[in-house]
């Protein structure tokens, strides 16, 4: 793979999902899971996504159980959680490895694109996320404390580019 939009990942309804559709867009990839002290970021991504969506905006959630075994349930099981308690209509995807010899060669990618703090590679926890511009290009990697609401900025100031 060469580029961000050669890839196709596997939805949660399990129909392949294209990343040429993404193309133009400005999109946050984040590896999501229901059972963590982060899990509430569910929905402030979500009010991120619908506040810029129109603009040409999307997240993309990856729901891992890599970490602490956080992540138990079915895809359907999964989406079926987001809707009710945080309203997500953000896509959400099947369930993937970030890191490991099963990583999702989405992640293989992103991570060889932006390494973490000093230099790491890996994913060290649930929803850490990426940045990639309306050329595909990861601009950011943002460690999982690091809220939706204080990721804003730089998502509005990639659409006006």
């Amino acid at each position: 793979m060469s580029g961000f939009y050669d890839f196709t990942v596997t939805n949660n309804k399990g129909q392949p999902f294209s990343f040429k559709e993404l193309e133009g867009k400005v999109v946050l990839i984040v590896n999501v899971a229901s059972k963590c002290g982060f899990t509430k970021q569910y929905k402030e991504l979500e009010e991120l996504y619908q506040k810029y969506k129109d603009e040409g905006f999307v997240v993309i959630g990856f729901p891992c159980n890599q970490f602490g075994n956080q992540e138990p349930g079915t895809d359907e099981e999964i989406v079926q959680f987001c809707s009710l308690n945080y309203g997500v209509d953000f896509p959400l995807m099947k369930k993937i490895d970030v890191n490991g010899p099963e990583a999702s060669p989405v992640y293989v990618w992103l991570k060889n694109q932006k390494s973490g703090l000093l230099g790491f590679k890996g994913i060290k926890w649930n929803f850490e996320k990426f940045l990639i511009d309306r050329h595909g290009n990861v601009v950011e990697r943002y460690a999982s404390i690091k809220t939706p609401p204080k990721i804003g900025p730089d998502v509005e100031r990639l659409l006006k580019q």
